[in-house]
């Protein structure tokens, strides 16, 4: 899951930064309104944590931008600003969640991943498609009932892919994904095939069939039927 952290206090953007990253996300941030809304503005992120009260704007703007724009980004307003009024303004123009500072970052991670369950997963703890089983609690998986050992990487693959089931993905997208914001840095996306050749491999070892289309000069489309 791509997140992004918008918050202009540095210890407690370092703190939740290095806490997410452990959990296996990939993490983007900005410190101030005119840095959030340029990366609003050319990324697409699966979560965007925000708060209210930023340097040079607000980020009830912010999530006007992202409504406006139709994103899909779950949006979960983390703020000190915890009055009645600024929680139904910020639910009220589309914000999925408000966590007022301050918080427990075990608190604010189940936040991120019953929001990931409502908005792609219909709030199931488990997502079963045909024989795969993932947990996304305990990020694991399984093929016909059998444990399937994938890197992060890898992992992040397979549920990205499904999360955009008979869907047609960009390589730049799945890049995004993985790697974050710096991806449109590098050269080629060599490093997406080498993951999804792995990951094809462990699944089909299995006895998974190969959803994984290749869409020439596009991307991928993950099929079922």
């Amino acid at each position: 899951m791509k997140i992004l952290l918008i918050e202009d206090e540095p210890e407690l953007r370092k703190s939740i930064k290095q806490y997410l990253h452990q959990e296996g996300y990939v993490i983007e941030s900005a410190s101030d309104f005119i840095k959030a809304q340029e990366k609003v503005n050319v990324y697409q992120y699966d979560c965007i944590l925000v708060d209210i009260t930023l340097p040079y704007g607000s980020g009830l703007d912010i999530i006007k931008q992202l409504k406006a724009t139709n994103s899909k980004a779950g949006i979960i307003i983390i703020s000190a600003k915890n009055s009645l009024d600024d929680r139904i303004n910020g639910l009220d123009l589309g914000a999925d969640d408000y966590l007022p500072k301050p918080f427990d970052l075990a608190e604010l991670n189940a936040r991120i991943k019953a929001l990931n369950r409502r908005r792609n997963f219909e709030g199931s703890k488990s997502i079963v498609i045909n024989e795969i089983t993932i947990l996304p609690e305990e990020r694991a998986v399984t093929i016909n009932n059998q444990p399937v050992n994938l890197t992060t990487k890898e992992y992040e693959l397979l549920l990205f892919f499904i999360s955009n089931k008979n869907r047609v993905v960009s390589k730049n997208s799945i890049a995004e994904h993985l790697w974050g914001d710096d991806s449109d840095q590098m050269d080629s996306h060599d490093f997406i095939y080498v993951h999804l050749r792995n990951l094809r491999k462990k699944l089909s070892e299995k006895g998974c069939t190969d959803y994984v289309q290749t869409i020439y000069g596009i991307g991928y489309n993950f099929k079922i039927s």
